[in-house]
């Protein structure tokens, strides 16, 4: 089975791919180290070099201190060895503590020690993908017109900071979005300040400065285009437009010199406006489908309205035909399982089956292979991600195999609120009961001192936090999973997670805890068949004033953890998981079957 090809251990030392395991050094290599304020020196490795080598260079240009301080590639922590750092890497340099004092500036390198030390060119594409012959072609066309000077242009909507980049005629044709300013980041150019780079961002599941690569991750996983997601690239760039804070209150620095960033490249594509401006009754079924399909894999938690843009096809015979341009892909891929917002989740084109070509791409997806692909193309993606894309993937294949359309399986990963709480969605509650099983067999094998209860430990964050569940004494699994007599709400594995300034600033989760759970599970069978994705504002609303990090955040609520289990529990988990989901989808059929059948589809609706 697929399965069992993906089920590596996740410690912050593994190595990824074959050509990087050997422990030998690798050759002469270029990287890009970012400290966590989003400082960037570009520098050349050999044979020789070491972490502390590329610290004590990143100190001498940038001015940096570097007195205890971590170098980290991904998951993994550098010490002296080099080896499984790639070529066009990014590297963060981070402070194994935060000073509370945050009025220490961001100190962009000299013009001389950016010759001396830095030699790349204006904008470096990180890694050598195939993939990324369109985004060369656009970056060569960027780089001429940045020596005759045509300025880009900053982007005034969003939380982040982004710019539109000009061809020399003046035309947008890609559009940057630095590392170091998106939301909660050291440079955030709109105030949305107060967290270093490697900390929970805007979804405590998604790190302050990573969102780029998710977006390059997107972009790569959309096989021939299948959702047309434009080309995206993950970048090193030098412009003096840039933002640079000079504390971490999110004060303008007034110097214009020209600085280095870590920034997703995303070709801009032409529209005529976004999906909230234009009647969905207009979009093409098979653009829906597609985008959805993606959005699944990928388990995007922000596909909104504002990032489907729409392009008219008005010419002879295509009147009020359009074309839908998927783009903001930074909130994908989250080190948790979370509740997705799928945007086309009520739209009439998600609720008709799939086409047989849209089967036949499902069927040919291959999570074991998506996963080696993104170790190879971005091999700073963290593991935790590439479990929830294996995870969803085997989800969408099983679903579609087993004849259920878009909308019943973005409903089954879904979560509701029932009386103002927050719910788990069904496919939540099929990976509890899984890990449940896979406990429940671990300790038939292992002599238990206390018969009323016992206890285990797993780990929280990758800062070492844990939490403690403690299950009820009889475990039974004889009843189906699902039944609709009893409330599905229940407490399992619900993680609030605290934003305490205190707690953000050790990267520790405290008092973390799971309430009792009867094995004997209940699962979310109240509204199978007839769930409601819930209404919510789009991440990218309006925000008023300024906000800081330190200031309170929603909580977030985890209440599945796929990182936590090592080598050997991950594998059980996914074999138990496939096993659950046959009876789980024909419930879920059953139900649907049994319900009154609503018509759902206009007649309007372009195929």
């Amino acid at each position: 089975m697929a399965l069992a090809l993906f089920k590596n251990p996740l410690t912050s030392g593994d190595c990824h791919g074959s050509s990087i395991c050997d422990g030998k050094p690798t050759g002469r290599r270029r990287v890009f180290v970012q400290t966590e304020k989003g400082c960037v020196l570009g520098m050349e490795l050999d044979r020789t070099d070491n972490a502390h080598t590329v610290k004590r260079r990143l100190h001498v240009a940038l001015n940096f201190p570097i007195e205890e301080t971590s170098l980290t590639f991904g998951d993994m922590v550098l010490k002296n060895d080099l080896s499984a750092v790639r070529n066009d890497s990014p590297l963060l340099l981070s402070r194994n503590f935060l000073h509370r004092s945050s009025s220490t500036p961001c100190l962009s390198p000299t013009g001389r020690d950016i010759q001396q030390k830095d030699q790349s060119g204006p904008i470096e594409i990180l890694g050598n993908s195939n993939q990324f012959a369109k985004t060369k072609q656009l970056v060569k066309e960027i780089v001429k017109a940045m020596k005759n000077g045509v300025a880009p242009l900053p982007v005034n909507s969003g939380l982040g900071g982004a710019y539109y980049f000009r061809n020399i005629r003046g035309e947008c044709i890609a559009i940057i979005k630095p590392t170091d300013e998106e939301p909660f980041a050291p440079n955030n150019p709109k105030g949305f300040v107060g967290k270093a780079l490697g900390q929970p961002g805007l979804k405590r599941s998604v790190r302050v400065g990573e969102t780029g690569y998710r977006e390059v991750a997107a972009y790569l996983l959309d096989y021939d285009h299948f959702a047309n997601v434009p080309a995206t690239a993950l970048v090193k760039i030098t412009h003096s437009i840039f933002n640079v804070n000079d504390s971490m209150n999110g004060i303008v620095s007034q110097n214009k010199n020209p600085r280095s960033k870590i920034a997703s490249f995303q070709q801009f594509i032409p529209h005529d406006f976004d999906a909230s401006d234009y009647g969905t009754s207009c979009f093409p079924v098979s653009a829906v489908h597609r985008i959805g399909i993606l959005d699944i894999r990928i388990l995007n938690t922000d596909r909104h309205a504002g990032n489907l843009l729409v392009r008219r096809h008005d010419g002879v015979g295509q009147f009020g035909q359009a074309e839908l341009i998927p783009i903001d892909h930074g909130l994908c891929l989250p080190e948790n399982l979370e509740d997705p917002y799928f945007e086309w989740i009520h739209w009439p084109q998600a609720s008709i089956p799939f086409s047989e070509d849209e089967l036949e791409y499902i069927s040919n997806l291959d999570p074991a292979h998506d996963v080696e692909m993104l170790r190879a193309e971005l091999p700073m993606i963290r593991d935790a991600c590439l479990r929830v894309l294996f995870l969803c993937t085997t989800f969408l294949k099983e679903a579609a195999s087993y004849g259920l359309c878009l909308a019943e399986i973005g409903e089954m990963m879904s979560r509701e609120f029932q009386k103002g709480v927050e719910e788990p969605s069904e496919l939540e509650f099929l990976c509890m009961e899984a890990r449940m099983v896979v406990a429940q067999e671990i300790l038939s094998f292992t002599p238990i001192s206390n018969t009323d209860e016992f206890q285990f430990d797993i780990d929280f964050e990758d800062a070492g936090s844990e939490f403690t569940v403690h299950p009820a004494p009889q475990v039974c699994f004889s009843e189906p999973p699902f039944h609709s007599s009893i409330s599905c709400r229940n407490p399992l594995f619900k993680l609030e997670e605290s934003t305490e300034e205190g707690e953000v600033e050790s990267n520790h989760e405290k008092g973390l805890s799971c309430a009792p759970f009867p094995t004997a599970i209940s699962m979310k069978n109240c509204c199978f068949g007839g769930s409601k994705h819930k209404q919510r504002q789009p991440s990218g609303a309006k925000l008023f004033g300024h906000k800081s990090a330190n200031d309170p955040l929603s909580r977030s609520v985890s209440f599945v953890k796929l990182a936590d289990m090592n080598e050997e529990d991950w594998g059980l988990f996914l074999d138990k998981f496939v096993e659950l989901l046959g009876p789980a989808f024909a419930r879920r059929k059953a139900a649907t079957l049994g319900q009154k059948q609503r018509q759902r589809l206009g007649t309007s609706c372009k195929f």
